[in-house]
């Protein structure tokens, strides 16, 4: 009897297990057991799935949280393999945005494209997990497929390019996790999603815009990206948003107002990014925020009480802002975030800015057609004019390279053509290029105020490493809002050209503007300069170590090198350049004594308003009024530098100048032993009397009080050009009569 019961008690225990028998014991269909298989052998055989066999039961597998398959009715429905690879997280950034095959990676014959193929054949698959296991390429579009998967897990891989846009076709999506990878670019328009309740977009490189998202969500992580926009108004409207993260951006604007007021939040993260403004002191937080963090920012003001005040279950972080709390500790002067940020907030529009923009575009469309037609009947007359043309007009100017026209004459300027005797040397830089913002940050490291060289008057001036290893530094100018994008553009080309033997040259630039701002408006702009780390010549003329290499046949090389720098500047490009800070501590020499003159005056179009210089350092207000002005006050500036050069004394002040003129003028006209007495000691003995006479005298002139009475650049390059000459005569026929 008591066999009876054991038995009877076993073939019910049998019974009730059979019945409550989770789903994922199911006999696997065999065409699914191969795609496993084939699974396997494209990752290349990881660790994790090590011991599979043709007996393996793949929906019978024992618990591990490296591996789950869960099937039902004979097909898979959640595979989940997680690896033991390295994240690119945790490795040196590609310099490329492609990750290089390596160790961490799949091999280079591994195809993402056939692993999806494959996988897309699982039909009934609902979750997919596959984490640090080298994945490299792009995400195919043919992801869509999969369309009844809930919940997909690419994260900790080395997949680049852009999300693909079919991902929103994917409806029954409930979690999406695209985390530590190389994504870039734009993220698609996911507010289709709508049963979306976790988006983990972190540690890659999106952006430049916040992504537009469904009001479902409940987990939002964009951390570590490339965003630069504001946080959009709409997630005002995210009432089951409990965790928000979107710290390590350059999310710029003021925060949201109710974000820490929305019904179910619990978490904020807004820490290391450009957020402005102040905080709105009399919101309302909800009751189940735990953590905020909006550290590392540019607030000012107070923090809203219901987040300032003291809470055992809140944790509030708010450093390195400039915010006013008395009890605050670790912030900024007020100052410090006063400033403008790198991106700045981009203006907001209006129905009547819209309203002007139409009224643009239509006037621009009439004014374009009538443009057209005044082009047409230019061209006709130009070409009715061109047979009658006098053949002597023609000029040779092949070395020039003017914008984009191609027109053979020598160019005009101020009713003077530009000397043909003037050729652009070869530099040995490399070509000019435009600069993504992504590549100045990688440059100067992010911008690391380690690289800070100084504040200038529009911006500042960071070191930077360049690819190719050599240095370079970066100009960040801010511009007004007011700067238009296609002025600035122009101007860019222009700037361009600005690369000759004797300036510090621009090696190229980047133009900073955001996606959710006029189209027509700039924020920013980066300049790439020449590095040129020799010195100056105030440094070598007022170091007596220095000194001793600057005799005289070496400093007639470097002043006529600043006199064929300022002639490019004045001559070599249109427009020319005037009105230049020509002075001793901005001429800088290269490892050969070459000069190179380091600010330089391009002003930014007047019809955006007013002038600003990107590559000076002089503000707007100091600029001469007319362009003949500014050119002879160039002049005036190197003689100062010539006569620094020549007597080896610093001039501080208006009165020193004076008298040292003085004393030149008066030396000339009785005996070269007086002038003698003038000269700098460390060069005597060095100099022709002829040569040092020559330099002299075109320096007196460059000093003239009148300035129209002062010499062109020409004039100054031919007199010192012709004292090298003489200095160069007399020092190869050995000839010490002269000699001083």
């Amino acid at each position: 009897m008591e066999i009876f019961r054991g038995f009877l008690c076993f073939s019910i225990s049998l019974l009730t297990f059979h019945f409550f028998l989770p789903v994922s014991i199911a006999q696997l269909s065999p065409s699914e057991t191969r795609i496993l298989f084939q699974v396997q052998q494209i990752l290349e055989y990881p660790e994790v799935l090590w011991g599979w066999t043709n007996w393996t039961n793949f929906c019978y597998l024992p618990p591990n949280p490296s591996l789950s398959i869960v099937c039902s009715d004979s097909h898979i429905t959640e595979l989940t393999v997680t690896g033991n690879r390295t994240s690119p997280s945790h490795l040196q950034k590609p310099t490329s945005g492609k990750p290089l095959v390596s160790r961490q990676t799949l091999s280079d014959k591994f195809s993402i494209d056939s692993l999806f193929t494959i996988l897309t054949k699982l039909s009934s698959l609902k979750v997919l997990s596959l984490v640090s296991l080298g994945l490299w390429g792009p995400l195919p579009a043919k992801i869509n497929r999969l369309n009844s998967l809930e919940v997909l897990n690419i994260s900790s891989n080395f997949i680049y390019g852009e999300v693909p846009a079919s991902i929103t076709t994917m409806k029954n999506l409930k979690s999406l996790v695209l985390s530590d990878n190389l994504f870039n670019g734009s993220v698609p328009d996911l507010r289709g999603l709508q049963g979306l309740q976790e988006l983990d977009f972190s540690n890659n490189r999106l952006g430049p815009k916040f992504p537009s998202l469904g009001n479902n969500l409940m987990i939002v992580v964009l951390r570590n990206n490339s965003l630069r926009s504001e946080i959009p108004s709409k997630i005002e409207d995210f009432d089951l948003l409990q965790r928000l993260d979107v710290s390590s951006n350059k999310l710029i604007g003021p925060i949201p107002a109710n974000l820490f007021g929305l019904p179910s939040i619990e978490y904020v993260n807004l820490a290391d990014n450009q957020f402005s403004g102040a905080l709105s002191t009399n919101v309302s937080c909800n009751a189940n925020l735990s953590f905020v963090d909006v550290s590392k920012n540019l607030l000012i003001g107070k923090l809203p009480v219901c987040i300032g005040s003291n809470s055992r279950n809140r944790t509030v972080l708010s450093w390195w802002n400039c915010l006013g709390n008395g009890s605050l500790k670790y912030q900024h002067p007020y100052r410090f975030c006063h400033k403008e940020a790198l991106a700045v907030k981009p203006p907001v529009r209006g129905r009547e800015g819209q309203s002007a923009m139409k009224l643009g575009l239509i006037l621009g469309i009439i004014g374009g057609i009538i443009g057209a037609v005044g082009i047409f009947g230019l061209l006709v007359l130009v070409i009715l004019r061109k047979s009658n043309r006098n053949e002597a007009d023609n000029f040779n100017c092949d070395s020039f390279v003017f914008n984009k026209t191609s027109a053979r004459g020598s160019p005009i300027i101020d009713g003077r053509h530009v000397p043909r005797s003037i050729r652009v040397p070869a530099i040995g830089l490399p070509p000019y290029h435009v600069f993504t913002l992504e590549e100045m940050e990688d440059v100067t490291n992010n911008f690391d105020p380690s690289n800070l060289v100084k504040e200038v008057s529009q911006g500042q001036l960071y070191k930077a490493r360049l690819r190719d290893g050599s240095m370079a530094l970066v100009k960040c100018l801010k511009l007004k809002q007011k700067h238009s994008y296609q002025n600035l553009q122009q101007q860019m080309e222009m700037i361009s050209k600005l690369r000759h033997h004797h300036l510090v040259s621009v090696l190229g630039h980047c133009i900073v503007t955001f996606q959710d701002q006029p189209s027509n408006t700039a924020t920013t702009v980066l300049i790439v300069l020449e590095h040129v780390a020799n010195g100056s010549l105030r440094d070598h003329l007022t170091d007596w170590k220095k000194r001793e290499y600057l005799k005289w046949p070496q400093r007639m090389g470097i002043t006529t090198g600043i006199a064929k720098g300022i002639q490019f500047l004045h001559t070599g490009i249109v427009p020319g350049v005037f009105g230049n800070d020509l002075k001793i501590e901005n001429i800088l020499l290269d490892d050969s004594l070459n000069a190179k003159i380091n600010s330089y005056n391009i002003s930014l179009p007047s019809k955006v308003g007013g002038s600003e210089s990107p590559l000076s350092s002089q503000d707007a207000s100091n600029r001469h009024g007319s362009i003949e002005n500014a050119e002879k006050n160039d002049i005036y500036q190197l003689g100062v530098i010539l006569l620094e050069a020549i007597t080896g004394k610093p001039i501080t002040s208006e009165s020193e100048l004076d008298d040292l003129k003085l004393q030149l003028e008066r030396t000339l006209s009785e005996s070269p032993s007086r002038l003698k007495e003038l000269i700098d000691p460390s060069i005597r003995g060095t100099f022709a009397y002829d040569s040092i006479k020559t330099a002299v005298e075109i320096t007196l002139k460059c000093l003239g009080k009148d300035s129209s009475a002062r010499p062109t650049i020409e004039d100054v390059l031919w007199h010192l050009q012709y004292s090298i000459q003489v200095q160069e005569g007399w020092t190869s026929s050995g000839n010490l009569s002269t000699k001083l």
